[in-house]
């Protein structure tokens, strides 16, 4: 499985973690910054990030992924877009979590989503 993290490092730990909850071995981790410039655009901003994760359209379609999604809402919602008309579907993604009472403050893997199986389920319920 390909982890694409658009947020802060993951741990060795987090590795662990999501290889647990997934039954998968994470074979590699792709660490994508995601600052973007207030000021300008965001929709050509965020295809420049996934543009930095380096994959073919071919990778894209056929690769195992799970998506580590930025913390800012605004660069995850066109991030969310951009992978879905890059895959053809939703990856999955995570969620991460404060521990409670960390210091300094630490997370772990609160959670896998599975947005495709979310999708599925929400189509559903349309008339």
């Amino acid at each position: 499985m390909i982890l694409l993290n658009f947020s802060h490092p993951l741990t060795p730990d987090h590795v662990q973690q999501i290889e647990a909850l997934t039954g998968r071995t994470v074979e590699r981790v792709i660490d994508v910054q995601s600052q973007i410039a207030p000021q300008q655009p965001l929709t050509q901003q965020v295809t420049a990030l996934v543009d930095q994760a380096g994959l073919s359209p071919g990778e894209w379609q056929t690769l195992p992924l799970l998506v580590n999604p930025p913390s800012l809402n605004f660069i995850a919602v066109v991030l969310l877009a951009e992978l879905h008309g890059r895959c053809g579907y939703f990856p999955a993604h995570l969620r991460l979590r404060p521990v409670q009472g960390s210091l300094p403050p630490q997370y772990e893997i609160a959670e896998l989503l599975d947005l495709q199986a979310q999708r599925d389920a929400a189509r559903r319920k349309r008339s």
